[in-house]
């Protein structure tokens, strides 16, 4: 489970060397469609006897994915790593909170609040200075986390294995890669930018999740949770050790907040019947 974190989160920072490469679409498109060809290769999904409600749910699916990773790469663009990845993580934190409506979870939902203007700089930086436009699209993707998490759990019911989750990404690969073709040009087809691709669709998307299988055949949910609560702390260690980005003191404090809120609501979880525990993964 911590090679997973370690993995994703290493993945994403890898990612931070791509978008000036290639621009946010050209990575996002790179990721997924790479990601894609790997799954496809492994899993063989079966494409045919499927019916109108299996494409409408992985449709649902792939939508909520490509949303996702489009709006976080944006974020990365323009916000640190830790600072990034502390702000979507609100998505997965408010919509456990509301799935529970016990009163803890609510008051830890509000200290995540606190962690999250302090990660952002609100307090210590004049409005004009403010990067309003990043910790937007970080928002944005944390709501399409949420999104992405109800739409898992579904697709995980009607397709076995990683099948859905390799359908899903041909078809976001295959919706975003013209924008990113468009944005980037040739540049998205240079040595460079598919080797970083090939890494990142390793690092942030097939490693982890073939990782937290394994893991999740012997941790109970609870457990799960609290690991899973230290991304935004392990994104801000790879922010610093692969892009050479400090946060702050008030910034180290906001993120510790939000890892604190995370492992209050994350780490009560119990599985229920049907649920898809591997949902709560940014891919």
């Amino acid at each position: 489970m911590l090679g997973g974190i370690v993995s994703v989160q290493f993945g994403g920072a890898l990612a931070s060397t791509l978008l000036p490469l290639v621009g946010v679409a050209g990575s996002v498109a790179l990721r997924l469609v790479l990601g894609a060809a790997i799954l496809l290769a492994w899993a063989r999904p079966s494409f045919r006897g499927r019916d109108r409600a299996d494409w409408a749910t992985v449709g649902a699916y792939a939508a909520a994915l490509g949303a996702m990773n489009l709006c976080f790469y944006g974020a990365l663009s323009r916000l640190p790593i830790g600072v990034a990845v502390t702000v979507e993580f609100v998505g997965p934190l408010v919509l456990s909170a509301a799935l529970s409506r016990q009163r803890r979870d609510l008051l830890a939902v509000g200290c995540a609040a606190i962690g999250v203007v302090l990660v952002s700089g609100a307090l210590s930086t004049d409005l004009g200075s403010l990067d309003l436009v990043g910790i937007g699209l970080g928002l944005a993707a944390g709501a399409c986390w949420a999104a992405y998490i109800i739409t898992s759990g579904r697709t995980g019911q009607r397709f076995d294995g990683l099948d859905g989750l390799a359908i899903a990404m041909v078809l976001a690969g295959s919706v975003v890669l013209p924008f990113g073709v468009f944005e980037a040009g040739t540049a998205v087809f240079s040595g460079e930018a598919l080797l970083k691709g090939v890494g990142i669709a390793v690092l942030s998307s097939v490693l982890p999740y073939s990782l937290e299988l394994i893991a999740l055949r012997r941790l109970p949910a609870n457990v799960f949770g609290i690991l899973l609560s230290l991304e935004p702390a392990v994104a801000a260690l790879a922010g610093l050790l692969v892009l050479g980005q400090r946060l702050s003191p008030d910034k180290l404090l906001g993120l510790a907040l939000v890892v604190g809120a995370s492992v209050i609501i994350l780490g009560a979880r119990r599985p229920g019947p049907g649920r898809d525990e591997t949902g709560l993964r940014d891919v």
